[in-house]
């Protein structure tokens, strides 16, 4: 099973935050979406670029800095600049141990040079786990069958 079969379920939107955004901002998207996590880019637009990847553990990291405040604060000061990228063809097996080597919980997928998903480490284990019954399923179909 690879990366594209989660993003053929779940599907491909991408929400990002401008680097200028206030973290009170980025808070708010994070909330209003659900989200863990969500990408720094100068566009929407699927081919330029990703800037980093800013989640909730960022914004909360600085909040306890020295300061303790965020006042003044934009994406651009807190994101993660380097970004780990997955390929749709990626197998998930392969994804987690990337997400679990490089202790990370978010992974944008790209085709190329385009853009075409994120997948997060929930979207991994439950495909993994869904994975893994039809395998039992399966072996136990095989035995009692013979």
């Amino acid at each position: 099973m690879t990366v594209k079969t989660i993003l053929r379920n779940k599907g491909s939107d991408v929400i990002s935050v401008r680097p200028g955004q206030s973290l009170v901002e980025v808070a708010r998207v994070l909330v209003q979406h659900r989200l863990g996590a969500v990408l720094v880019r100068e566009a929407e637009d699927a081919a330029r670029p990703v800037l980093g990847i800013l989640s909730e553990r960022d914004i909360v990291r600085a909040l306890a800095s020295d300061a303790g405040s965020v006042d003044g604060l934009v994406a651009a000061d807190v994101m993660t600049r380097v970004v780990h990228t997955v390929t749709p063809d990626t197998p998930i097996t392969r994804a987690l141990e990337m997400i679990t080597d490089r202790r990370v919980r978010h992974l944008p997928v790209y085709e190329g040079e385009t853009l075409c998903g994120i997948v997060s480490i929930g979207d991994l284990v439950k495909a993994r786990i869904e994975q893994a019954v039809g395998e039992a399923e399966a072996l136990r179909d095989y035995v009692t069958a013979g």
